[in-house]
């Protein structure tokens, strides 16, 4: 930059608007353990290149989570708060606002697998490489046909000769919006244009390309944010408590029943899983909706403790994260298999079933368990844990060396 010039100001902006029809109020609606649009509010915090990050909306309740999450707000009129407003609409009524923007990021709040290294990157091929538009790619494998499905007729290839279909290791794909962000100059947007002069693509990976539109992606990106999404600086996240359900975890969920007592049974393998977490210096409690009693409790020997007789699971699971001075569900691991797990399995920074979990239990974890309850499941989850927790120091030890 040349003496006396002016550094360009870049933007980060938002847009919320409060009226979605297909999921109300969708943009703040909790996702694993966090409200939908703080995923990509802290990942345009985090990468540190933003001179200022906004958010566009018409809803005081999502003001109110924006500037939780550290963002400014620009309340946006009426005029582009319809169903019918493009999103080039409303960020040219927000230049209007802002003169002092040289730089817009159009970031999509629906993309929660957004990573700080990667805005940081295309903020280098706006700022120093000079391009006038930068947009986020996705790169699909995908056989297209022609649509008859109105005229009637023959359908016919428009990509590949159905005499040579390529393998999917000898054909480079094609290249598709995914919509996770925009990035263009002031002097673009005021033609009326998100994309054009000097334009360019980033190339995201297919495990950070995560759109939300409809309610049935919800389970499904809960799945993929918890595996690939950005838990912030502290990365990587390191499990310091596993809590699971005694009754189908640990158990296979059956009570035997004697003249003068119930009885249970598990799995060693389990014991084994437990162990090893242990000797790793991660806590590891078990709960329990039942009542136990202490002769077979005690009858039981577990190396852990057990709370018995719990309702609230989630009550109690904070209770244990502020005694051993936990500030984040993201330090928590938890395995469910019954209804009562659903808020803590969404909430845990990494959730397990057994794989004889109810279906709605299955629906909101990022690992399903191939044994089942009592069976092994506790074991292969803990081992789970703990190949995540190495591999993602590995990878973290190896971004510090880089």
């Amino acid at each position: 930059m040349a003496d006396g010039e002016r550094k360009r100001h870049l933007c980060a902006l938002v847009l919320a608007r409060g009226g979605s029809k297909g999921i109300p109020l969708k943009n703040i609606k909790d996702l694993a353990g966090r409200p939908l649009i703080g995923w990509v509010l802290r990942a345009a915090r985090d990468c540190g290149g933003f001179d200022s990050v906004w958010v566009s909306t018409d809803s005081d309740d999502i003001e109110k989570v924006a500037r939780e999450y550290g963002a400014q707000v620009h309340r946006r009129s009426p005029e582009v708060s319809k169903d019918t407003t493009s999103s080039l609409d409303t960020v040219m009524e927000f230049m209007e606002h802002h003169p002092e923007v040289d730089i817009v990021a159009n970031i999509q709040a629906t993309s929660p697998c957004l990573h700080p290294e990667t805005l940081k990157k295309v903020i280098e091929m706006m700022c120093r490489d000079g391009y006038d538009s930068v947009f986020s790619v996705v790169r699909h494998h995908l056989f297209r046909w022609t649509d008859v499905s109105k005229a009637g007729g023959l359908t016919k290839p428009l990509n590949f000769n159905p005499d040579r279909r390529p393998r999917r290791q000898d054909w480079d794909g094609e290249l598709y919006e995914n919509g996770s962000f925009y990035f263009a100059t002031k002097e673009l947007l005021s033609q009326g244009k998100l994309q054009g002069g000097k334009i360019a693509y980033y190339e995201m990976k297919p495990e950070h390309s995560v759109d939300i539109d409809v309610d049935i992606d919800w389970p499904i990106a809960e799945q993929r944010v918890k595996r690939y999404g950005y838990y912030g600086k502290g990365n990587p996240k390191v499990v310091k408590l596993l809590v699971c359900n005694l009754d189908g975890c640990l158990t296979d969920g059956r009570v035997y029943v004697s003249l003068n007592h119930d009885l249970l049974s598990y799995s060693l393998r389990d014991m084994d899983g437990i162990r090893m977490l242990q000797r790793k210096n991660v806590e590891v409690r078990l709960i329990s909706e039942r009542t136990l009693s202490s002769a077979l409790l005690d009858s039981l020997k577990l190396p852990c403790r057990v709370e018995p007789d719990v309702s609230n699971k989630r009550e109690t699971v904070e209770q244990w994260m502020a005694e051993l001075g936990l500030s984040s569900w993201e330090q928590v691991a938890y395995m469910g298999c019954s209804y009562s797990d659903l808020e803590c399995l969404k909430l845990a920074g990494t959730s397990g079933v057994p794989s004889d979990a109810c279906v709605e239990a299955k629906m909101t974890d990022c690992m399903v368990c191939k044994y089942p309850g009592g069976c092994g499941a506790i074991q292969e989850f803990a081992e789970y844990i703990e190949h995540s927790k190495e591999s993602k120091k590995r990878k973290f030890c190896n971004n510090q060396e880089s």
